[in-house]
């Protein structure tokens, strides 16, 4: 009888351990669950508030007040929201160096900054002109037909010009690294030979402007201070030989929303936009638009906080 106690007693324990386990791993498997879900959540709310700095963006360009209107120089602006911040960067596409339009000399120019060795350098400018040029005729280091067909390629020069940046990572030669490193100087967009160098990016500037650190450090804080008192735009001093394009109408802008929220979630989109023209023009046109990249620097960062030119708070966008 004593042995009959003993076998049940030791069922009724490892029952219960049993169902001790079960209970634990049922809690331990919800509370993960619950954490995915607030994490979808968070996310998709990061999303959606960076997607409305978009749409405010688009508000404060068409703005006609110029001491109100955002600059799209590289600048950096910052919004208030509840429990969320927003950041916002405008890039004019005419501050950018044209894949279609910049000649050999431009070209050059960008690639002697590019982190590669100077045969490849020069490779890569031969093969972006041989890219985009109407003909069969290799450039000078450039690659056509026969050159891809030696690297196994399965495609060739497309003799047309690049309808988008990202095409780019066809032409021979080009790798991630190279791509990543050049993909926020270039553009498809502007239409210039030219560079526009007073509203440049200051990425821009340390690539192709010939100027010292030092100046470019001066003329992106007096730019910097100029927004931050609603002054006009300053001069940019020249290097020797450089020309740069006439500051004209801003139509095309790439604007880049952040969002970062109370609960560390943060979401970054990249959007390039066309502004209408005329006063019964359809709003702004869409020609670009994707999450950014993880590898992307943040609006954030100690780097970017030196380009902020103004702080609101949500209610004072709509005075």
């Amino acid at each position: 009888m004593k042995s009959q106690n003993g076998v049940a007693l030791v069922l009724v324990l490892w029952v219960l351990s049993l169902l001790m386990i079960m209970a634990g791993s049922f809690a331990l498997s919800m509370r993960r669950e619950t954490t995915i879900t607030a994490i979808i959540k968070n996310n998709a709310e990061a999303k959606a508030i960076a997607e409305s700095g978009i749409a405010i963006a688009e508000m404060m360009l068409l703005n006609q007040d110029l001491t109100k209107a955002w600059r799209a120089d590289g600048s950096v602006y910052e919004i208030l929201a509840n429990n969320a911040k927003i950041r916002i960067r405008l890039e004019a596409e005419t501050g950018k160096i044209d894949l279609n339009k910049s000649d050999q000399v431009l070209l050059q120019k960008l690639m002697i900054n590019a982190p590669i060795d100077e045969e490849l350098q020069s490779k890569l400018v031969g093969a972006i002109i041989d890219w985009r040029d109407p003909d069969d005729l290799v450039s000078i280091n450039g690659a056509e037909k026969a050159e891809y067909q030696d690297e196994g390629l399965s495609y060739e020069p497309k003799n047309k010009p690049f309808e988008s940046v990202e095409e780019l990572q066809l032409v021979l030669g080009m790798d991630k690294t190279i791509f990543s490193w050049i993909e926020p100087l270039v553009t498809v967009y502007s239409g210039q030979p030219q560079v526009n160098l007073q509203v440049a990016t200051k990425e821009v500037l340390q690539t192709i402007s010939g100027l010292d650190q030092e100046m470019i450090d001066a003329y992106v804080l007096a730019r910097t201070e100029s927004a931050r008192n609603n002054l006009p735009l300053p001069a940019m001093p020249l290097a020797p030989g450089l020309k740069s394009a006439s500051s004209g109408k801003i139509n095309i802008v790439t604007v880049i929303s952040e969002a970062f929220l109370a609960g560390d979630s943060k979401a970054s989109l990249n959007v390039v936009i066309k502004k209408p023209e005329g006063k019964d023009a359809s709003p702004f046109q869409v020609m670009k638009w994707q999450q950014a990249k993880i590898n992307n620097k943040s609006l954030f960062s100690d780097v970017m906080s030196e380009l902020l030119v103004k702080q609101y708070a949500e209610p004072e966008l709509n005075n």
